[in-house]
């Protein structure tokens, strides 16, 4: 109920707000009780709720550690069941690892917006590898999810909305075991970069795959 609460809530300000949202793909996602992982690009605050409005399933997410430091965030995340991870903490972040691939292997869909981070600037950053990593080794299938118009509406640095559209395109699965490699990180590699050249073809941005992983979070 908490779910359908949800997805009510993000469906109803999303038509007060006279922003369409258009979703194309939804037969590629899998039926009840069928877990995954979900891949998305990330551009704006607004991309999780755009996804909760826009998907009829159920999903928990992975969300940066930081988001705790809030007793309301915290207390909606673990409402949720998102995963809290630590991005600068070595060892807590292996911690975190062991976690995640024991919760993506049971469950619900898994949510990771695999660049980690978003900036005012347009483009497509480089993915990190948990989600694939995770999805190789809990044998479950990557389906990559393209969310375009987010960044436009809400900028980085900004809390004053501005009038837009949004669109949310669903690809179809990637499973583990179709994919080249020699070993798991071949097949965690070949996941990251069929899901990433998806996401580029639909996602109406540059590519910025020459900026390193060390970029600055917001």
């Amino acid at each position: 109920w908490r779910w359908a609460g949800m997805r009510q809530g993000a469906q109803l300000l999303a038509r007060a707000s006279f922003t369409p949202l258009a979703v194309d793909g939804l037969e590629h996602l899998p039926g009840a009780g069928q877990p995954c992982i979900l891949v998305a690009n990330h551009a704006s605050l607004i991309d999780g709720m755009t996804l909760v409005a826009a998907l009829p399933i159920p999903f928990s997410a992975v969300a940066k550690a930081e988001l705790g430091e809030s007793t309301l965030l915290r207390i909606a995340a673990r409402r949720i069941r998102a995963e809290l991870v630590e991005r600068f903490d070595a060892h807590q972040g292996m911690a975190d690892a062991k976690r995640v691939l024991g919760a993506a292997g049971q469950g619900l869909p898994m949510l990771f917006f695999a660049e980690g981070t978003f900036s005012r600037q347009p483009g497509l950053l480089p993915f990190h590898m948990g989600a694939f990593v995770a999805a190789v080794a809990a044998g479950r299938p990557v389906i990559p999810i393209v969310i375009r118009g987010s960044r436009s509406i809400l900028r980085a640095d900004t809390w004053l909305p501005r009038h837009g559209t949004l669109s949310v395109t669903v690809g179809e699965p990637l499973r583990p075991g179709e994919m080249p490699g020699a070993d798991d990180w071949g097949r965690a590699l070949a996941l990251r970069d069929r899901s990433r050249a998806f996401i580029l073809r639909h996602c109406g941005e540059p590519d910025l795959a020459h900026v390193g992983l060390g970029y600055n979070h917001e």
